[in-house]
Parts: C-alpha cells; sequence; structure tokens
C-alpha cells in the first residue's frame, strides 16, 4: 500500500475504503460479509474508513466490525459526517455526535467531515449555531482529530468554502469525467495550494466509468498493451496527481479489495504519459457520446416521496444508449419493474424534493419524463403490468 501524507504528516493509504455501498441484505446490512471486506482492506494496508451518519446502518455496521475485532480500532482512521442539513442549534451538533461515537464504537473520530457543503450558507448557519467553537472544543478534548467538508457545487463555491475557515481536509467529487466539473481539478489544486489534504470520492462516478463504459470503450481498455482493467485505469489517472492524497471506493466484493490494493501498492504519482493521457481521453469521447443522464447513482435525491427509484430509472436509460436498448429495458423490467412496490417513473408528480438534493444538478423531473418514454413504451408497460400481477400472486 502507498501512503500520502495528512496536514500533520501522518500516514494516510491511498485507497480508503467507502462504507456507503455495502452489501444488502434483508433490508440490511449484511455485516458478517461486510466483515471479511473491511478486514481484508485493513491487511492490505487501508487505513481510511468514510461513512456518514446518513448512511443507511453504515456507521453501526462499521462500530459492529470494530467491536468484534480487538485492535482495529489503533489501525484504522474513522472518516464520518455531521449532517450540517439537519442542524438547527448547537444542541443538535452534540446530538448527531454523540449518536455517531455510540454507533461506531469509539470515543474519537479521526477525520470529522461537514457533510455535503454546497454553498457558503450551509456553513454560515452552522457558524451562527456555534460551529466553531464546538471544533476547537472537541479538538482539544480529543474527540475530533482533524475536520473537514465534502463537497458537492461548482468550482467557485468550493474555493468560497474553502477559504472560509482553516480546515484541515476536504472531500471532492472528481474523476476523469469530472475535471472540469464541481470542484474540479481548479478546487483541487486551490486545496493543494493551501496544504489541505484531498479525499475523492465518485472515482470511477458510482462504478459507471466501469460497467456502463460502451463496448468501444472497454475494447480499447483490452487492447492496451499495460493491460490495465477500467477499475484500475481511473484509479492510476488520479493517483498520477499528487495533489491527490486519498481515493475511496465502495468495496463490496473480496476480488474488489484485492484488485484495488493491488493497484494501490504500486501507483505513484507522475507515472502516466502521453499515452496514458490520449486513452483517457478517447475513452472520454466515447462515454460522452452515449450518456444521457450524469447521475452517479449516490442516492442523495432519495428517498422519493411518491416512491420512484431515481437512480435505478437513470443507470437503466444510461445503459440503453451505451449497452443497447433491450440491455437497458430488460434491465429495468427486471430490478424495478418487478418490485413488490411499484418504483416506476410514472408515479413522479413533479414536487421537485429531489432536485434539491442532487449534488449533480440534474434536472430530474425533466429526465425522469425523458427516461420513461425511452424505458417504459406501451409494450413494456404492458409487460410490466402482468409480470407484477403475477409475481405478486
Amino acid at each position: 500500500m502507498q501512503y500520502r501524507k495528512n496536514r500533520y504528516g501522518e500516514d494516510i493509504s491511498i485507497l480508503g475504503f467507502g462504507c456507503m455501498r455495502f452489501t444488502r441484505k434483508g433490508g440490511g446490512i449484511d455485516i458478517d460479509k461486510a466483515e471479511q471486506e473491511i478486514l481484508k482492506a485493513a491487511a492490505g494496508g487501508v487505513n481510511y474508513f468514510d461513512t456518514a451518519y446518513i448512511y443507511p446502518g453504515s456507521e453501526a455496521c462499521l462500530g459492529e466490525v470494530l467491536k468484534r475485532n480487538p485492535g482495529l480500532r489503533e489501525k484504522i482512521n474513522i472518516a464520518t459526517k455531521l449532517p450540517q442539513y439537519l442542524i438547527k442549534n448547537r444542541a443538535a451538533i452534540d446530538r448527531y455526535f454523540d449518536e455517531e461515537l455510540n454507533r461506531l464504537n469509539t470515543d474519537h473520530i479521526d477525520y470529522y467531515l461537514m457533510h455535503m457543503l454546497t454553498d457558503l450558507k450551509a456553513f454560515e448557519n452552522l457558524q451562527k449555531n456555534g460551529i466553531e467553537d464546538w471544533i476547537r472544543q472537541k479538538k482539544a478534548e480529543g474527540k475530533i482529530r482533524n475536520i473537514g467538508f465534502s463537497f458537492h457545487g461548482n468550482t467557485e463555491m468550493f474555493l468560497k468554502i474553502l477559504n472560509a475557515y482553516d480546515w484541515d481536509f476536504c472531500q471532492i467529487q472528481y474523476n476523469y469525467m469530472d475535471e472540469v466539473s464541481q470542484a474540479g481539478r481548479e478546487g483541487l489544486m486551490a486545496a493543494a495550494a493551501k496544504g489541505i489534504p484531498v479525499i475523492i470520492m465518485e472515482p470511477l462516478r458510482g462504478g459507471k466509468l466501469v460497467d456502463l463504459l460502451p463496448p468501444e470503450a472497454k475494447k480499447l481498455i483490452e487492447e492496451d498493451e499495460k493491460k490495465r482493467s477500467a477499475a484500475e485505469l481511473a484509479f492510476r489517472w488520479l493517483w498520477n496527481q499528487p495533489e491527490v492524497t486519498c481515493v475511496l471506493s465502495g468495496m463490496n466484493s473480496l476480488e474488489m479489495v484485492e484488485e484495488n490494493c493491488r493497484t494501490a501498492s504500486n501507483a505513484e504519482a507522475g507515472e502516466f504519459g502521453p499515452e496514458d493521457f490520449a486513452l483517457i481521453d478517447r475513452i472520454k469521447s466515447l462515454i460522452n457520446a452515449k450518456i444521457k443522464v450524469g447521475c452517479t447513482g449516490c442516492g442523495y435525491c432519495m428517498p422519493c416521496p411518491k416512491g420512484v427509484d431515481i437512480p435505478g430509472a437513470f443507470r437503466c436509460y444510461n445503459e440503453m444508449f451505451m449497452e443497447g436498448k433491450s440491455v437497458g429495458r430488460h434491465e429495468y423490467f427486471q430490478v424495478v419493474g418487478l418490485r413488490k412496490e411499484p418504483a416506476l417513473p410514472t408515479q413522479c408528480v413533479g414536487c421537485g424534493r429531489c432536485e434539491s438534493h442532487c449534488p449533480q444538478h440534474i434536472s430530474i423531473i425533466k429526465e425522469l419524463k425523458n427516461a420513461k418514454a425511452a424505458l417504459l413504451p406501451l409494450h413494456y408497460r404492458i409487460a410490466i403490468e402482468v409480470g407484477r400481477r403475477f409475481v405478486m400472486k
């Protein structure tokens, strides 16, 4: 495992474990499976584990694994997040933080983030509720070691938030498709110039830079003489940049953990040559020619008040144009259409709640209409209705 330094000279593994996508089983997280993956990652040198208050069951799962494995806590760094969008007063900050400590079975958080800051007003609201004094107190007590923020928004707003406080680190969405969107390369470089470590989320755009690559792009990768997988190529593009401190991966299989740890064992800054950048550029061109909606599947738009599976609709909608219409429609029929509780875009009433929470600023209402038209022609709507009646018998 390769390591890069935090603001205080401590090692952070360049591969971090993103705990948002643990495998679910029976309505909850499959803790036994997650435990195997966490232990495998830790044995491989991963020392940064990222979760959040609002990831269903995630903090409690990580806390249970720590409880089951004495000594593990001292070997890893826990990163979790204050749900700043729920904060109304100083007491609420303490309440959420104490609940997180309890869930995680720990007495301190190594890397604590203000979750999902999208504009300066959100941080100013925290300031009005005493967040700066609170941070000083928790740091003095040893309950927080590093303070940071995770960001979804545009570059201009990222720079304002970056300069609004003396942060220890930050977390941004960044990958070879988002080089000039959200915080982007400009934001990455600005943080690095201030000596602020940058944690990367969505390095594979929710898996889309692997699972939903156009066939032509997959062929390019297969024919590349360096024989890198799609995931490895995307990770190495990030680690090629010395300004990137740690890249989070939502690993939910032992094979994924093994592959990513293997890549992170020898990835180095500056290893890319002209041919590597040319390959990335060709892949980007092929993706941009196919993709319809820039959804990463993060789930911040959920739950929909009317039960629509928004990420599921967009994933299959994109799949129609990247893998073939029949592939996307068949996938949608199986994974969304046949559910006991209907979750179709026909249920959307245009309330807009989802759009207010979308980190990608997608026009969800409009794109759901497009997805509905593409995914649900008359014969598919009939097939879904017939199929649901059969399944519900």
